[in-house]
């Protein structure tokens, strides 16, 4: 019985589908399994190249996507967590994680893949055991990959019947950058490398091409697998951008160097075809392994050059450059602790600059609403975050010498409680910037009283933390009464917009969805104010032995 050609389309289609849900159900299970520690191997793993390739290729295998690691990276990258040299590494071994997936599909196990599925699904719906469902996900994943593969399989058959078709993969023979051009528009329009070298598996398993025209298109795919980098850095930082610009040069270098070696690329591929004996779809597995991790070993050496290729091509200074810790240096904690502990004092003024720039960035996009400025306020709170870890992390080390002097212990301890206010400062930031900007797109309206409430509040909170920034110095504290009347006087303000909020409520003034929302930002301002303040009085306790009695401590 013939089949037509829309139910072969169909066939064709429909697999793929069930095979790119298998693979993201395969990942998301790993993924979850993983739980947090994917960002900590690519932010622990990264010190060298060598092992930045390491941590590239763990998480992507773990994943099994290497757009995904490479969009994880840009935003370890963008919050200042790791270099752009450090990304460069874990771009490459993303690249080389992301063959796994075709080596899988090379072991012939295809007969297997609906009973692996169902048990996927028995552990899914019969357990309750987040290991398990974890585990049950991994699996349904894995069945549902060769089932998908195994209807393309179906539907790609009949193609050799077609004259059309086997004109146009003669001409893809013929020439290799058809080829390649095949290989990156498919990439582009399916947004997963790993689904187009199975489909190209399959076309190579049915008879469909030969060497000569896989190979470039499995180029295109690599090439191809650049654009959710790309689209996941439009909205980033200067340094995510620059990392998928990496992220292109790097699979366009390779793909250049091979196609001008393409008649010796085919040969060695045919070699280990012939002398490994290997099936069609392991054959191709074994060309897109060869050619990632070649393309490395080629590049590794010049991963300071790539890095400087891309700033001359993304140009700018970023924001983790302008505030990233300088003086953190351990070698002055055993040979001089006080100069030590002066060095972070300075980075944590640093830090507070970076606090106080932030609010006020926020402050600026709720007078304009402009999302570039809502962008510019999260990457800066990511970046606190960051710096503040490092400045903790120092800190921390140094509390473990011994023979330290009571003052110097004291000094440490003001120092961590202060870096811990300023990070809880940041966050109600990024909190506020979060809602104002839902608020934005949901267009909720607040009352004309309502937003002159919240940018007097500001205002004011705005030169509460600026002063705080100034005045940040245990040694020769100054100016700290005056933060600590102001955030009196914050909380009067503060005050006076609730009671004026519930006089809005009650006369019908405000809705009340916009005045919960109202609420919840007052709230946030509040908590960013005492924090501020508790800063001022802490350095105060630390330097004074009693405080005047209407000097309160806030939580």
């Amino acid at each position: 019985m013939s089949i037509s050609p829309l139910e072969l389309f169909f066939t064709f289609i429909g697999g793929l589908g069930i095979f790119l849900y298998g693979i993201k159900q395969m990942g998301d299970g790993l993924q979850a399994a993983a739980g947090d520690r994917l960002r900590e191997i690519l932010n622990r793993m990264t010190q060298t190249p060598i092992r930045g390739i390491f941590a590239g290729m763990i998480v992507t295998i773990l994943i099994q996507s290497s757009s995904g690691t490479t969009v994880i990276t840009i935003g370890l990258v963008s919050a200042g967590f790791i270099t752009l040299r450090q990304a460069i590494g874990v771009i490459m071994g993303a690249n080389i994680g992301t063959t796994v997936t075709a080596f899988i599909i090379g072991l012939n196990i295809g007969d297997y893949g609906l009973p692996v599925l169902a048990l996927g699904s028995f552990m899914l719906f019969f357990f309750n055991k987040p290991v398990i469902n974890n585990l049950g996900r991994v699996f349904f994943g894995f069945g549902a990959l060769f089932f998908g593969l195994d209807l393309m399989g179906n539907g790609v058959k009949p193609l050799a019947d077609l004259p059309w078709f086997t004109d146009l993969m003669l001409q893809m023979s013929d020439s290799s950058f058809l080829g390649l051009a095949v290989g990156l528009v498919l990439t582009l329009i399916v947004q997963s490398s790993s689904a187009t070298i199975a489909i190209l598996q399959n076309f190579y398993l049915n008879d469909l091409v030969d060497l000569s025209a896989a190979l470039p298109v499995l180029l295109g795919d690599n090439i191809g697998t650049t654009i959710t980098a790309i689209l996941a850095a439009l909205v980033g930082s200067l340094a995510a951008k620059r990392a998928a610009a990496v992220h292109v040069i790097f699979n366009v270098i390779g793909a250049i160097i091979f196609m001008i070696l393409m008649p010796l690329f085919i040969w060695y591929v045919g070699t280990l075809e012939s002398v490994l004996h290997l099936n069609k779809p392991m054959t191709i597995a074994f060309a897109h392994a060869s050619y990632n991790i070649i393309n490395t070993l080629i590049q590794l050496p010049f991963i300071g050059v790539l890095a400087w290729i891309v700033t001359k091509i993304v140009p700018g200074r970023d924001l983790s450059e302008d505030y990233k810790p300088n003086l953190l240096d351990p070698n002055l904690m055993k040979q001089s602790p006080q100069l030590a502990i002066q060095s972070a004092q300075t980075e944590i003024q640093n830090l507070s600059s970076l606090v106080s720039d932030t609010f006020s960035d926020l402050k600026e996009y709720v007078e304009t609403g402009n999302s570039k400025t809502y962008r510019r306020v999260i990457e800066k709170v990511q970046l606190t975050e960051n710096i503040q870890e490092s400045i903790r992390k120092y800190l921390m080390r140094m509390t473990d010498f011994e023979n330290r002097r009571q003052a110097d212990t004291e000094n440490l301890a003001a120092l961590l409680e202060i870096t811990r206010l300023l990070t809880k400062a940041s966050h109600l930031t990024g909190d506020f910037a979060e809602k104002y900007h839902k608020k934005n797109e949901s267009d909720l309206l607040l009352s004309e009283d309502a937003k002159l409430g919240i940018e007097t509040l500001m205002h004011h909170i705005e030169r509460i933390l600026r002063l705080t920034s100034e005045s940040i110095d245990i040694y020769n504290p100054s100016g700290l009464e005056e933060v600590i009347q102001l955030g009196n006087q914050s909380n009067r303000i503060e005050n006076k917009l609730r009671q004026d909020h519930v006089e809005r409520l009650n006369t019908g003034a405000c809705s009340p969805d916009s005045g919960a929302m109202y609420a919840e930002l007052i709230s946030d301002l509040e908590r960013i104010g005492y924090n501020a303040r508790n800063i001022s009085e802490t350095i105060l306790y630390t330097t004074r032995e009693t405080l005047p009695d209407e000097f309160i401590v806030y939580d």
